[in-house]
C-alpha cells in the first residue's frame, strides 16, 4: 500500500473499492482546551497543504468547534473559516510582549486572561454578571452559567455550512457530549444523524462557565467530562480497515512536581484533561488479539463446514488491519498559568497556531512514513519527536501563549 500519495482523498461517502486499496483511511482526533486549540487549526493547515486531508474529524470541546470549521466546508475554503473564527473570538493584546521584560510578562499575560474573564471572548461568549451573585436561586437550564454562549451559536451559523456538512461531499465527523441527567457519554456522528450547531455547542459546554444545551429533550455538557480526548470513537468504529489517526492532544498528563500553588493549579488541570488514550489503546489490543485468535480458529475449519453464518462472523472479526496513531501535543510553556486555556490574547492565539503548523508538518513526514500491510500488530503508536522542546524566538513573537 502506498502511503505517500498525494492526492486530496475522497469523501469515505463516496470511496471506491480501489481507493480503500491503495491508501489508509485518515482520521484527525481533537482533544478540549479550550483557547488552545489555536494549535490544532495550525495542524489542520499542514495536513491541507499537503494533501493529507482526512475522512474523518473527530472532537471534544474546543475540538469539535475546529472538527465542524473543517468538515462544514469545501476544502477551498476550510483554512479560511479556521482562521476567521480565532480572529474573531481572539481579543487585542493588552500589551505589545515584545516590548515588556522577560520578568514581567507572565503578570502582562495574567492580565489579559483576566480581561476574559471579566469581558468574555468575541464571538464565542459574554459573561452572565448576575448569576455570580445568584449561586443558590433557580435558573433555567440553559442560563445555568457564568457566561452565555449565544454568539457562539452565531458565529458557528456563519461560518460553518451545516448542509454541507450533512451532505454526501462532507467530511464524516463525530462530536461528543455528556447526559446531564445521568454522565453517559454520547457520540454525535454525522453518518448516523444529521448535526447542527446545538451538537457543537453541547460538546463545548462546560459548566459552571457555560450552561447545558438541549437535544431532543435531553441535556448535554462538555464530553472532556468523561473523556477529553475521543479516541475511542475511532477505535470502536466498525469500519475494519487500516487507518492513520492524527490525535491532537493540548494538554500533558507528564510534567516536573510543581513548587508553587500556582503550578500546583495548572498541574491539576493537566492531569484532569489530559489524553486517557493510552486506556483506550491497550483495551483495544486486547479486542483485537481477541478477534484475531477466533479469526484463526474459523480458517481452520473445512470450507464444506462453514455455513453463512460462519463467513458473515469471520469478516466482522476480520482483523488484519493496521490503525497508527500519530500523536501530537501542544508544548507551549503558558508560565505555568491554570487559566491559560482562557487566554485568547491574539497574540498567543496566533503563536499557538505557528507552533501546530510546525508540529503538523513533522507529523506529515512521520504519517506517511507508516508502514500499511497485512500485520499482527493491531495497533501503533508514533509520538512526534521533539514534541516538548518548544521555545519562544527572543524578543520577535508573542511569549504569553
Amino acid at each position: 500500500m502506498r502511503k505517500d500519495q498525494d492526492q486530496s482523498p475522497p469523501s469515505p461517502r463516496r470511496k471506491t473499492a480501489a481507493a480503500v486499496a491503495t491508501r489508509p483511511r485518515v482520521a484527525l482526533v481533537l482533544q478540549g482546551g479550550g483557547a488552545l486549540g489555536a494549535y490544532q487549526a495550525g495542524v489542520y493547515q499542514a495536513l491541507h497543504e499537503h494533501d493529507l486531508t482526512p475522512d474523518w474529524v473527530v472532537g471534544t470541546s474546543i475540538g469539535a468547534i475546529n472538527a465542524a470549521l473543517i468538515a462544514g466546508n469545501p476544502r477551498e475554503t476550510r483554512i479560511a473559516r479556521l482562521r476567521e473564527f480565532w480572529e474573531t473570538v481572539a481579543h487585542p493584546d493588552l500589551f505589545d510582549l515584545r516590548q515588556v521584560p522577560d520578568t514581567l510578562r507572565p503578570w502582562a499575560t495574567r492580565l489579559t486572561t483576566l480581561d476574559t474573564f471579566l469581558r468574555g471572548a468575541p464571538g464565542f461568549f459574554r459573561p452572565r454578571p448576575l448569576n455570580a451573585f445568584a449561586l443558590g436561586l433557580p435558573v433555567p437550564p440553559d442560563e445555568a452559567s457564568f457566561y452565555s454562549t449565544a454568539e457562539l451559536g452565531q458565529t458557528l451559523s456563519r461560518l460553518v455550512d451545516f448542509d454541507y456538512l450533512n451532505g454526501p461531499s462532507g467530511i464524516r465527523m463525530t462530536v461528543s457530549a455528556v447526559k446531564v441527567t445521568c454522565g453517559t457519554l454520547v457520540n454525535f456522528d454525522s453518518r448516523k444523524r444529521p448535526l447542527g450547531p446545538e451538537h457543537v455547542m453541547a460538546s463545548g459546554a462546560l459548566p459552571p462557565g457555560f450552561a447545558p444545551v438541549r437535544i431532543e429533550g435531553e441535556l448535554y455538557w462538555d464530553g472532556g467530562l468523561y473523556s477529553n480526548t475521543p479516541l475511542e470513537a475511532v477505535l470502536n468504529d466498525e469500519a475494519r480497515s487500516n487507518l492513520l489517526c492524527m490525535m491532537v492532544d493540548l494538554w500533558h498528563a507528564d510534567g516536573p512536581e510543581p513548587r508553587t500553588l500556582e503550578e500546583v493549579q495548572t498541574r491539576e488541570k493537566d492531569v484532569t484533561f489530559a489524553s486517557r488514550s493510552q486506556r483506550h489503546i491497550d483495551a483495544y489490543l486486547q479486542q483485537y488479539r481477541l478477534r484475531r485468535a477466533a479469526h484463526a480458529l474459523y480458517k481452520r475449519l473445512p470450507a464444506d463446514l462453514l455455513t453463512q453464518q460462519d463467513r458473515q462472523m469471520m469478516a466482522e472479526l476480520g482483523a488484519d488491519s493496521t490503525i497508527h496513531i500519530v500523536r501530537l501535543a501542544y508544548a507551549g510553556r503558558d508560565w505555568n498559568m491554570a487559566s491559560k486555556d482562557v487566554n485568547f490574547a491574539k497574540g498567543s492565539v496566533m503563536w499557538r497556531w505557528e507552533q501546530g503548523y510546525e508540529d503538523g508538518l513533522r507529523a506529515v513526514a512521520l504519517g506517511r512514513a507508516c508502514p500499511f500491510g497485512e500485520s499482527d500488530t493491531g495497533i501503533v503508536v508514533h509520538d512526534l519527536p521533539g514534541g516538548d522542546t518548544h521555545v519562544r524566538p527572543e524578543k520577535t513573537a508573542d511569549r504569553s501563549a
